[in-house]
C-alpha cells in the first residue's frame, strides 16, 4: 500500500509543477482564480503530494521493502559528496550569486544533484520512484524553462559576498541535514563510519 501512496504522492506533487510549465493553461487559471487564489490551490496540492509522498514512502519503507539491485558500497560516499553541491545550489536559488548566474536555474540543478546521487546509492524500488521520478521533473523542468526562453540570471552581482554567504549556509545546511535531519527523521545516518 505505501508504494502506491507514494506513486499517487509523486504524480499529485510532479503533476502540479508540471502544470506550471503550460503557461496557457496556467494562464487561464490565474485569470480565474487571481494570482493569489491560484497561488493557494498549487500551494494546497503540492502540500497534499508531498504529505502523499512522505506518508507513502515510510510506509513502503516499514515493510514493502523491493531490493532491484545492490549498489557497491563506496557509492554511498559519492552520495554524501554530490550532496554537498545540491544544498549549495538550493541556496543559490534564493540569493543573487556568480553561482546562481553560472547555474542559470539552480534549484533545478540542485534537484537533479540530489536525485542522482541518491539513486546512486539506493537499489529499491520505492527510492528509484522517488529519486528518479524527481530527477525526470527537474531535467523536464530546465527543458520546459529553456524552451519558453528563459535562461537565468545573465548577470552577477558585483563582488563576491554573495557569493561566500550561498557556500557557507549550504554548508550548514548540509551539515544540519547530514547530522540531524537524515538520521532522526529518515532513519539513515549520513556520517557515520
Amino acid at each position: 500500500m505505501g508504494l502506491l501512496i507514494l506513486v499517487v504522492g509523486l504524480v499529485v506533487m510532479l503533476g502540479a509543477h508540471v502544470f506550471v510549465t503550460f503557461r496557457g493553461h496556467r494562464a487561464d487559471l490565474i485569470a480565474r482564480l487571481g494570482r493569489g487564489g491560484y497561488r493557494a490551490v498549487f500551494s494546497v496540492v503540492s502540500l497534499i503530494g508531498l504529505a502523499l509522498v512522505v506518508w507513502g514512502y515510510g510506509e513502503y519503507r516499514a515493510g514493502e521493502w523491493i531490493q532491484v539491485w545492490s549498489p557497491p558500497s563506496f557509492m554511498r560516499h559519492v552520495t554524501v559528496g554530490l550532496t554537498l553541491f545540491a544544498a549549495i545550489l538550493l541556496v543559490a536559488t534564493y540569493l543573487p550569486s556568480h553561482i546562481k548566474a553560472r547555474a542559470k536555474h539552480p534549484m533545478f540543478a540542485a534537484i537533479k544533484i540530489w536525485a542522482f546521487a541518491h539513486l546512486l546509492s539506493n537499489g529499491d524500488l520505492g527510492s528509484i520512484l522517488l529519486f528518479g521520478g524527481f530527477l525526470a521533473w527537474a531535467v523536464y523542468g530546465r527543458i520546459a524553462a529553456k524552451r519558453r526562453g528563459d535562461n537565468g540570471p545573465q548577470t552577477a552581482p558585483a563582488g563576491w559576498t554573495n557569493d561566500a554567504i550561498v557556500v557557507t549556509v549550504g554548508i550548514v545546511i548540509y551539515l544540519a541535514l547530514g547530522y540531524y535531519f537524515h538520521p532522526y527523521v529518515i532513519g539513515v545516518p549520513v556520517f557515520a563510519s
